[in-house]
């Protein structure tokens, strides 16, 4: 159980880290303005993507919130790198574009399986 747990809060203090820091990114640097446009993204589903995770975060790393709306964080921000894959690939960005959003849906994987076996060890 306490493997469980060390696994559990090492993968979910990586993927909240990485969705606010993506999240603040998003608000405040310019490249990452240009890299929407690049992508064909209007302007403001850069603020919108960037308060859903922010959002995401708070609930994916606060203990005391309920399974069911974690849940919605998870497939959230599951739809967030699966979509970041298919916007780079279908570009035709460097592969490196597409295999970290990759790399971040297995780590989210790891995270949202071993919460389940914290919070229902059955």
């Amino acid at each position: 159980m306490k493997k469980n747990k060390i696994i559990y809060w090492a993968s979910t203090g990586i993927v909240g880290t990485m969705m606010l820091f993506t999240a603040f990114k998003y608000l405040t640097n310019q490249e990452m303005k240009e890299a929407f446009v690049h992508l064909g993204f209007p302007d403001y589903f850069r603020i919108e993507l960037a308060i859903a995770k922010i959002i995401g975060a708070i609930l994916v790393l606060i203990p005391a919130i309920p399974n069911r709306i974690k849940d919605l964080a998870y497939f959230g921000f599951a739809m967030v790198f699966i979509s970041a894959v298919i916007a780079h690939s279908s570009l035709g960005d460097p592969i490196i574009a597409s295999i970290m959003p990759l790399a971040f849906l297995g780590i989210l994987s790891v995270s949202y399986f071993n919460n389940k076996k914290v919070l229902n060890p059955l």
